[in-house]
């Protein structure tokens, strides 16, 4: 199996060549403000990437205003130093504006690649709104069957359990209806009036059926 053979691809060049004056016009822009050295050609890698960082957002993410923000701040930077540097400004004495933005542009190009990286590309999505239940059908209550006329009247089983009888009168002893008696007297000849239940109750100590016992024999 052959491999093709490798063609020189005529966008890739002009790329190529477009991103080596660009690079120099930034290095040189640079070097104007007072940047020497190695300094000089930090300036346009710095630009280069914080535009690629930005492109590739927008190519994997989709568009967002980050991205965009950054794509134009990075193109501004590079399109500035090409027209800066074709005789417009006096790089020999270039103005305090100038410096300034070369000066102030490393914590600029920081802060966009850091947000272009560390940035949620993906919101996270809202939880779908519960729905409403559905209501249920309607159904007409069960009625009850009426009645025939010629029923016959429901009795009551004859299996019904049948009430309790009374618990039966006590037994009093007549040494306590002759006790009963003398204190019944006695009270009748203090008060001029019969002795109550109650009283009567109260003066022997006894539970309230025995003394409606002995009340009953008294009277």
């Amino acid at each position: 199996m052959t491999r093709p053979a490798l063609r020189v691809d005529a966008v890739l060049v002009q790329a190529v060549i477009a991103g080596a004056l660009s690079f120099a016009h930034l290095h040189d822009l640079a070097a104007a403000a007072g940047q020497a050295g190695w300094k000089a050609w930090a300036y346009p890698v710095s630009v280069d990437l914080l535009l690629v960082a930005a492109w590739r957002r927008l190519r994997s993410d989709g568009p967002s205003r980050l991205a965009w923000s950054w794509f134009v701040i990075a193109l501004f930077a590079s399109l500035g130093a090409n027209i800066a540097t074709a005789g417009f400004l006096d790089l020999a004495n270039p103005p305090a504006l100038l410096r300034l933005g070369i000066a102030g542009w490393p914590a600029l190009a920081f802060l966009g690649g850091t947000l272009l990286a560390h940035s949620n590309g993906h919101p996270a999505p809202h939880p779908p709104a519960p729905t409403a239940p559905e209501p249920a059908p309607h159904t007409e209550p069960d009625r009850m069957p009426e009645p025939k006329p010629d029923a016959a009247p429901v009795t009551p089983s004859e299996d019904a359990p049948a009430l309790p009888a009374a618990a039966p009168a006590p037994t009093v002893p007549a040494v306590l209806i002759e006790h009963a008696r003398k204190v019944a007297d006695d009270h009748q000849a203090r008060t001029g009036t019969p002795i109550d239940t109650d009283t009567l109750r109260a003066r022997l100590g006894v539970p309230p059926q025995l003394a409606d016992a002995i009340a009953a024999q008294l009277a």
